[in-house]
């Protein structure tokens, strides 16, 4: 009596085991087909270029700096 649940269990184990399997080879494909037809439909754009040059972010980074250096300067007054 014992054997035969054992081996039903283990039938049904394997039996679960083996669907569970399928379903994430399944899973995977249709992952797959949906990537390509995503890339296919909606193809990913090329960044675009900035338009701000050089001069003006070192520009804008020294007078970030200098606001910087007038705030610390203005707390120290004051202490």
């Amino acid at each position: 009596m014992e054997y035969s649940l054992v081996g039903e269990g283990l039938k049904f184990m394997v039996l679960g085991m083996l669907i569970v399997f399928a379903f994430l080879i399944v899973l995977v494909q249709v992952m797959k087909l949906q990537a390509k037809l995503i890339n296919k439909y909606f193809p990913e754009k090329a960044p675009e270029v900035p338009t701000t040059s050089n001069t003006n972010n070192a520009t804008q980074e020294a007078h970030h700096v200098a606001a910087i250096i007038a705030a610390v300067t203005e707390f120290r007054k004051n202490q």
